[in-house]
């Protein structure tokens, strides 16, 4: 019993945010076979921040499986205080993102995909644009992409 309360108390540390929930299915012989894809951001908003993508039969199961990935394939993004070092532009296939240092008390001014990224990395003034696709599991690894490159 003590043990699982550690495990809860160490999994609250990261906060989770589920972006995109899809419904998949499958022509097989005896019908169709219906899943789902999840996509979830998690960070720890210190600086750290992952991305998952799971697919199982329900959506609990394949969001576990993507925190879990998420949890993993963590990231650490450099900071300037609040902001992010320098401004950034990266295209990842069709999306294209802007980053850009804001100064303190701007806040997040972001889009839906670049926000849970962002928030959940603990980046509290930042302005970001998305210019190219409207997908947002591009976008969202586009932003991951752009925050990698980062130089502190």
């Amino acid at each position: 019993m003590r043990y699982q309360q550690r495990t809860d108390q160490r999994n609250s540390e990261f906060a989770e945010k589920v972006v995109q929930v899809n419904r998949v299915s499958k022509k097989t012989k005896g019908g169709n076979k219906i899943g789902f894809s999840v996509l979830v951001v998690v960070g720890d908003k210190k600086g750290r921040v992952g991305v998952g993508l799971g697919q199982a039969p329900d959506v609990s199961s394949a969001v576990k499986k993507a925190v879990n990935y998420a949890k993993k394939h963590q990231i650490s993004v450099p900071m300037r205080g609040r902001t992010i070092v320098h401004q950034i532009y990266v295209k990842l296939g069709a999306a294209k993102i802007l980053l850009m240092p804001a100064p303190p008390g701007t806040g997040v001014i972001a889009g839906g995909a670049v926000r849970a990224v962002v928030e959940a990395a603990g980046v509290r003034d930042i302005s970001a644009k998305i210019l190219g696709s409207k997908n947002q599991a591009s976008n969202v690894y586009a932003t991951m992409e752009a925050l990698k490159q980062l130089k502190s």
